[in-house]
C-alpha cells in the first residue's frame, strides 16, 4: 500500500519524537514528501543534526507521524549517503521549490539533512 496521494499532497504533517532527555513526546510541524512508491516520507533538517527532532530521532527512532487528521507509526533514519538520499532531495526541493530534473539543488536541498521515516501500515 502507498500513501493516499491527498496525504502526500499535504503541505506540512507533525512528526512526534520522544524526547531523548525527558522521554516526554515531543511535537515538530515539518516539511515533508512522501515517496510514491513505498510508505516511506521524508525530512530534510536545515540545521542538520542540531535539529532537536534529529537528536530524538536518533537516540529513539520509533516516531509518530500525523497527516492531515491520521496518524502513522513509523521508524526514523538518516539517510545521508545511502541510495535513499537522492530521493528524498530531489522528492523536497520538487515539492517546495519547483525543482525538476536538470536543475541544480537549491543550498537547502543539497546540504539539508536528509531522514527517512518509513511508515507502519
Amino acid at each position: 500500500m502507498t500513501l493516499d496521494p491527498t496525504l502526500s499532497a499535504l503541505d506540512v504533517c507533525d512528526l512526534e519524537t520522544t524526547g531523548r532527555r525527558t522521554g516526554e513526546p515531543r511535537v515538530v510541524e515539518l516539511w515533508f514528501a512522501a515517496d510514491p512508491a513505498r510508505d516511506r516520507i521524508y525530512f530534510l533538517s536545515g540545521g542538520r543534526d542540531a535539529a532537536d527532532w534529529v537528536r530524538n530521532a536518533r537516540q529513539g527512532p520509533s516516531v509518530r507521524v500525523r497527516l492531515g487528521n491520521r496518524w502513522f507509526r513509523g521508524s526514523a533514519r538518516e539517510v545521508e549517503g545511502s541510495e535513499d538520499e537522492t530521493t528524498a532531495r530531489t522528492l523536497l526541493a520538487a515539492k517546495y521549490q519547483g525543482w525538476r530534473d536538470g536543475r541544480p539543488l537549491s543550498g537547502w536541498a543539497r546540504t539539508s539533512l536528509p531522514v527517512a521515516v518509513d511508515l507502519e501500515t
